[in-house]
């Protein structure tokens, strides 16, 4: 969030016809994702009213999953507490607005991991933001009333001959106190060639302010149904139930330019040797996976917890307590930011930082860990783990892009697993 407006090309594979006329036609489609927002500034150091305003947003968004989760499930796995709504900082929120309006000439040419989406008969096109981390659609609608969305794509309903009002609203409620809310509706929805029909969604009336600089006009969850505030199966889920789609899984792959999401299949291009899979515990609603550890060198720090993979967040976030036993494994590092858990280390010996689920070793390079300088000139620099606590219970880590853009990742609902392979020479 809070990136400056970029366009982004959209691929889409020609439909494949299936050998059977009574099935529907299939496809996989890979989609052209550009950069995602960076925490450096141009001077090269770190953005860390950026960083908060995305905090408190990652734990707002985990906060409504929770609250969803409850109301479709009846309850919350142990250790998980819905936390008060979290807040953003006065003087943050107007740094923030003052960059909105210098938008031609602010330093970072920042983007979101974005495609496009066509929604109704005919088609209208939106800048949607693809997050493993929430299950709903929504996109702005033509009768919304917040001043953000005179910068967005609108849907109309009244012009989609396809188009069908349902029962419920929609809301979502953020740190600066505004909301994104509005009614229910259904509707054809194409993405990459795969065509799903009557695809509930929300065509929002109110945007959340948060959004004004986002080139996004909305987001696309690809979690679990648990997880839905509408109630309802996510994209892909209808995806594989019409047969839209060759295979119930889809792949990532994050990096500066020529990022990837691949829907129907895993893009065999992108990554090298097996993808190593892990049984997602499906009771969260999350892509949630047990028995990680996390190293520093050759020392491991931490073992035994959960991740969940959340290409929606932008850093990595762990219990306050667990990520202290990290930091104290990086010779030099400090506890910079107490108040939003940030670190610092020595920026001449970054950390040997790796991952794994009780398989290989995947190793997170040292320019995917580093969020820039304390300060210009300094010779200390800020670490892409922080201690958060989310709600998610005291075992339980969240692993977004700083994460996701060492591997291959394969969210595989066919599994129900999460698998990584290593990268491919040709992406490096």
């Amino acid at each position: 969030m809070f990136a400056k407006a970029s366009l982004v090309s959209f691929i889409a594979l020609s439909m494949l016809a299936s050998a059977s006329p009574l099935q529907p036609q299939q496809a996989r489609g890979p989609i052209a994702l550009p950069k995602r927002s960076t925490l450096i500034k141009s001077d090269g150091t770190f953005d860390l009213d950026k960083a908060i305003a995305q905090t408190v947003a990652t734990k707002n968004k985990h906060r409504q999953n929770l609250i969803n989760l409850q109301n479709n499930t009846g309850s919350l796995p142990q250790g998980f507490e819905i936390k008060p709504l979290a807040s953003l900082p006065l003087n943050i929120q107007r740094s923030l607005q003052k960059r909105q309006a210098e938008a031609l000439t602010d330093e970072e040419d920042d983007e979101e991991w974005a495609g496009t989406v066509s929604i109704g008969t005919p088609g209208q096109k939106f800048l949607i933001d693809f997050d493993t981390g929430s299950s709903d659609l929504w996109i702005p609608s033509s009768s919304c009333t917040s001043t953000t969305c005179s910068q967005k794509s609108t849907y109309d309903s009244s012009s989609s001959s396809t188009s069908s009002k349902k029962s419920g609203t929609f809301s979502i409620q953020y740190g600066d106190g505004s909301t994104v809310s509005g009614p229910v509706f259904s509707d054809t929805v194409t993405v990459a060639g795969i065509q799903v029909s009557n695809q509930t969604f929300s065509a929002v009336t109110t945007l959340s302010s948060t959004f004004a600089s986002d080139p996004v006009d909305g987001i696309l969850g690809l979690a679990f149904p648990a997880l839905s505030n509408l109630n309802a199966d996510p994209l892909f889920v209808t995806a594989n139930s019409q047969g839209a789609v060759n295979s119930n899984e889809f792949g990532f792959y994050l990096a500066s330019s020529t990022s990837e999401l691949y829907l129907g299949g895993a893009d065999t291009n992108l990554y090298s040797g097996s993808i190593e899979y892990h049984d997602v515990d499906t009771s969260s609603g999350f892509w949630q996976i047990t028995g990680a550890s996390i190293a520093s060198g050759s020392t491991t720090a931490v073992s035994d917890f959960d991740t969940i993979i959340d290409s929606g967040t932008t850093i990595m976030y762990g219990p306050p307590s667990a990520v202290k036993e990290f930091y104290a494994q990086v010779s030099g590092a400090k506890l910079y930011d107490s108040t939003n858990g940030f670190y610092s280390f020595p920026c001449d010996s970054a950390p040997e930082v790796s991952f794994s689920w009780g398989g290989d070793s995947f190793t997170v390079s040292s320019d995917n860990f580093n969020l820039g300088s304390t300060s210009s000139g300094a010779s200390t620099c800020v670490g892409a783990l922080a201690a958060q606590d989310l709600g998610l219970g005291d075992s339980t880590w969240l692993l977004g892009d700083s994460w996701m853009k060492n591997v291959y990742t394969v969210f595989s609902f066919a599994k129900t697993a999460v698998g990584f392979a290593k990268l491919s020479q040709s992406t490096n």
